[in-house]
């Protein structure tokens, strides 16, 4: 599931231009829900349309505003992606690190099989 800031149309053909519309489930977008990431409503409606529970969920995201802090108020587990920069936020911390998108898809998981076990 995506979670994006911005206009709807602009986000969805990025979506489907990139091909991302077939690796995912969906999206949702600020202008349809009507709140921002960090708002708590954006990562609510992604579970709802997902019909997940929020709580199993992990945010993924470069933005430590948008996507870490949105993660950390709701109490749910985050994976920065750094892009090779370092975390500067003393007030919030993601529960992990990763320098792309690849490499946090594959931390998770494993995360999450080693917490199965």
């Amino acid at each position: 599931m995506i979670v994006t800031n911005g206009r709807a149309a602009q986000r969805e053909a990025k979506i489907r231009n990139t091909g991302l519309d077939r690796l995912v489930h969906g999206w949702v977008v600020s202008e349809t829900v009507g709140r921002e990431k960090p708002a708590p409503e954006i990562f609510r409606a992604a579970a709802d349309i997902a019909r997940l529970p929020l709580r199993d969920a992990w945010v993924i995201g470069d933005s430590p505003q948008a996507d870490i802090a949105g993660a950390v108020a709701l109490g749910l587990r985050s994976m920065w992606i750094s892009h090779n920069r370092t975390w500067s936020q003393a007030a919030y911390q993601p529960t992990d690190v990763a320098g792309e998108v690849a490499s946090a898809i594959r931390r998770i998981l494993r995360r999450d099989a080693l917490e199965r076990l």
